[in-house]
């Protein structure tokens, strides 16, 4: 009886990280995983509570038509969770991996990042073949074949950023560079990573419908000019080859800018047609776009846009500088299936507000499934690839995929469900912007200019006084932090209560930085947001706990010792203390 009463006990231990996943399974261990850790972080200061840290403006922010996330920015003041997500079940976070990855040595850890488990030896995409050769605890709905998106990038670019195939043969995926979002995507913080974009064929053709690299590349830039919502620089080019106004000067001449200037265009009540465009797409686009059967606004790609997003290890090179890893923890994909009008998108925000006020308890719900991905409402399908318990890639349960949702939907720091493609370099930047970080480092990238004066990375370090949304990157407070900051936070509070001044108000202007260190940072963010080489491996052993767990629904934060900077759980009103900040 005791015999059976202990392997009862080991059973249930060990249920929570079995290896044998049900990939196809779509019950869910936490129904609000679209919530991410993050949003549990505690914005008072567990020593002083009158310090307090603000990580939330990078996401909840004013929205920006058409990013009709209505009132998101409130969220920076409160924890505004249905009954559900006030239990963080994040558990992850609270695990203290010392032991476990004290077993993993410096030598093994690199052995595995570097291992490429996308392509095998002969150069070969390992899950195109298997995806087409479909396992049947893969096929979500028993047709025997895969119904969602079959990884085909190469891995190989040129000098423009243009992703080949073996026998030089374009993809339509070309690579980009841009300023990493902050917090988490910093590579201090866990993970380096890649995006690449892909328009569909109407937008890489001419007229004639024939490939055309000048084309695409046009159209990859008035694309750009409409999320970004301005004007942007670009090599002289020849509008009569194409037939639009691209510099807005009312002739067709030699443009050097792509100048955003939208006018609102005319509808014709009888042919039911919209006409007379002020921006427009080139080639075969441009044709399909006067027929109306492609849509154009600004803020809003067109149907057909694909996002590639791998998420990796961080690697160091010979010569001691942080890079990416050949092997991909994550391979997460995106593509624009549907057109929302403003309208649209404004009801969809304004049901969003509505829902949140009549059911504060109600929770969102994602169609989809492992094959396809899930539907933000917005247009867009998301779908992931995991690595498994061997270090190869799987595809991401439906749980492990709505990780990902809230995110891509109801935020304000968003451009049509993205975070990128907005903060792409542009011309003047190495190769204006288009190449892979493995053509060249994030070394050099200067920090993002805000309207303000300010510029961006800095403003977060002020904003949040730490380095990542849980303040457990001491790399980063020993370097832009003066020593003992919390103490001197408490001087300066006590001198200015004394003075009947504002403590709170006064602490972000007194608040002892490193201001050389900061200087160091408009220059070349690498500078903050790279890792040590130690602290890189360290980082790739935590994950790689993880891994060998298979516990990504319970977290994929990559810590050793437990978050103490998060709650374990919240009352329903419970309010963050902070002022907004503005994007």
């Amino acid at each position: 009886m005791f015999k059976r009463i202990m392997l009862l006990s080991v059973l249930i231990s060990t249920t929570a990280f079995s290896s044998e996943i049900d990939l196809k399974s779509k019950k869910l261990y936490n129904k609000t995983a679209y919530i991410p850790s993050q949003c549990y972080t505690k914005t008072t200061n567990n020593a002083n509570e009158n310090i307090l840290h603000n990580p939330c403006f990078s996401c909840h922010v004013k929205n920006k038509k058409p990013n009709y996330t209505l009132l998101d920015d409130d969220l920076q003041e409160a924890y505004d969770f249905p009954s559900h997500a006030l239990k963080n079940r994040w558990t992850n976070l609270y695990k203290d991996r010392t032991k476990q990855i004290s077993k993993i040595s410096d030598k093994s850890i690199l052995d595995y990042i570097r291992e490429d488990n996308y392509k095998n030896k002969d150069g070969e995409i390992i899950l195109k073949s298997k995806l087409e050769n479909l396992n049947k605890d893969w096929d979500f709905n028993n047709n025997g074949k895969w119904d969602g998106y079959i990884p085909d990038i190469n891995f190989k670019f040129d000098n423009e950023g243009f992703d080949r195939t073996n026998d030089n043969k374009y993809t339509g995926w070309r690579a980009f560079s841009y300023q990493p979002f902050l917090g988490t995507f910093w590579p201090t913080n866990g993970s380096t990573d890649d995006v690449l974009i892909r328009l569909s064929k109407e937008f890489q053709n001419d007229e004639s419908g024939k490939f055309d690299l000048e084309v695409y590349k046009t159209n990859l830039l008035i694309i750009e000019s409409l999320i970004k919502q301005k004007t942007l620089d670009i090599e002289n080019t020849d509008e009569k080859k194409y037939g639009v106004d691209l510099n807005q000067n009312g002739k067709l001449d030699i443009a050097s800018q792509i100048v955003f200037n939208w006018i609102k265009p005319k509808y014709d009540m009888k042919t039911r047609k919209i006409y007379d465009f002020s921006m427009s797409y080139v080639g075969e686009a441009k044709k399909l776009l006067e027929d109306n059967t492609l849509k154009i606004a600004p803020g809003l790609y067109p149907i057909g846009t694909e996002f590639a997003h791998t998420v990796r290890y961080i690697d160091i090179s010979k010569d001691k500088k942080i890079k990416m890893s050949s092997r991909l923890k994550e391979f997460r994909y995106a593509k624009k299936i549907n057109w929302n009008t403003y309208a649209q998108l404004n009801n969809l925000g304004l049901a969003d507000i509505k829902e949140r006020h009549d059911f504060p308890d109600r929770l969102d719900v994602y169609l989809g499934n492992l094959e396809t991905g899930l539907g933000n409402k917005r247009g867009w399908y998301y779908q992931g690839f995991i690595e498994d318990k061997k270090g190869d890639l799987r595809p991401q349960t439906y749980e492990e995929t709505l990780y990902c949702m809230g995110c891509h939907s109801n935020i304000g720091a968003i451009a049509d469900s993205t975070f990128v493609y907005q903060r792409k370099l542009e011309k003047g930047s190495y190769l204006d912007g288009w190449y892979h970080w493995t053509q060249k480092g994030i070394e050099g990238i200067p920090d993002k200019k805000l309207p303000n004066g300010q510029t961006e990375y800095v403003r977060y370090l002020k904003e949040n006084s730490a380095g990542d949304e849980l303040r457990a990157n001491d790399e980063i407070v020993e370097k832009f932090f003066k020593k003992n900051w919390e103490k001197d936070a408490e001087n300066i509070e006590k001198d200015l209560i004394t003075k009947l001044e504002d403590p709170k108000a006064i602490l972000k202007q007194e608040w002892k930085f490193k201001q050389k260190e900061l200087e160091k940072i408009k220059n070349d963010i690498s500078y903050l947001i790279l890792p040590s080489e130690k602290r890189a491996i360290t980082l790739n052993k935590a994950y790689k706990v993880i891994v060998d767990e298979q516990s990504y629904i319970y977290g994929r934060d990559v810590h050793v010792k437990p978050a103490i900077n998060v709650h374990k759980e919240l009352k329903a009103g419970t309010m963050t203390h902070l002022q907004k900040v503005e994007q």
